[in-house]
This record gives C-alpha cells, structure tokens and sequence, in this order.
C-alpha cells in the first residue's frame, strides 16, 4: 500500500503541511515513521479521512462554516473603490475571483493592489481573508 508524507498528504487534501501535521497530532488521521523517522499517512487512511473531510464528519471543531475546497488563495490585482461598494479581483493560479463588498470592509483589511489574499467561495459569494 503507498504511504504519503505529510507535505504530500497536506497537498492532496488542499490544507498546508501545518494543518496536516496538527490533524495527525491530534489523532484524526494515522501516520506511522519510516526509517528514516519521516512521518507518514497510509494511502487507504488518508482516503478514508479526505472522504470524511469533504462530507464534514472529520471530527472538525464547529467554530468554522468554511471548507477547504473553497479557498483560493492568491494576489490582489485590482480594487475599485466606490463611494459605499468596492471590487476586489484576487488572481489565484489560473482563476481570476472577483468579490463585491464594502468600501469600509476593504479599508479594514488594509487590502491593497499586489497583497496576499485569499478568496473564499461559498455559492455564488466570494469572501476574501488577508494574508
């Protein structure tokens, strides 16, 4: 059976190493070492616990409503600054998102041409966190 470090695992659920190594640490997906005392997840677990992760019964804390499937993290490369709205386009790999909100909410974030940003997507909304 392939086994997957924890950096490839992390890549194939769509989370950063950091989460795939806090997940493990708190048990939700086994890992085992190789010899060489690398830490890592059988295939058929992880599998398993990327089935449950999408379906939400990953044993996730109920303190967040987003998923990793929607996140796109990326740059900013245009705002457009109206009296109450603004326009946010957040260029992430080949997907060009662009999110209506607040002129005041864009003024919180301090967001900025040429930043990190991430887009998240829920329906038809585009949310967008600062780096």
């Amino acid at each position: 059976m392939q086994s997957y470090t924890i950096g490839q695992a992390a890549r194939l659920l769509g989370v950063s190493a950091d989460t795939a190594r806090r997940w493990a640490d708190a048990g939700k997906v086994a890992t085992h070492r190789d010899e060489g005392g690398r830490r890592l997840v059988d295939g058929r677990d992880l599998a398993a616990f990327s089935v449950a992760l999408a379906k939400g019964t990953a044993g996730e804390e109920e303190t967040s409503s987003t998923s990793v499937r929607n996140a796109f993290p990326g740059i900013v490369t245009a705002i457009k600054l109206g009296d109450v709205a603004a326009q946010v386009e957040i260029q992430a790999g080949p997907h060009r998102l662009v999110s209506l909100l607040t002129r005041e909410a864009v003024e919180e974030l301090g967001l900025e041409v040429g930043m990190e940003a991430t887009a998240r997507v829920k329906s038809t909304n585009v949310h967008v966190d600062r780096v």
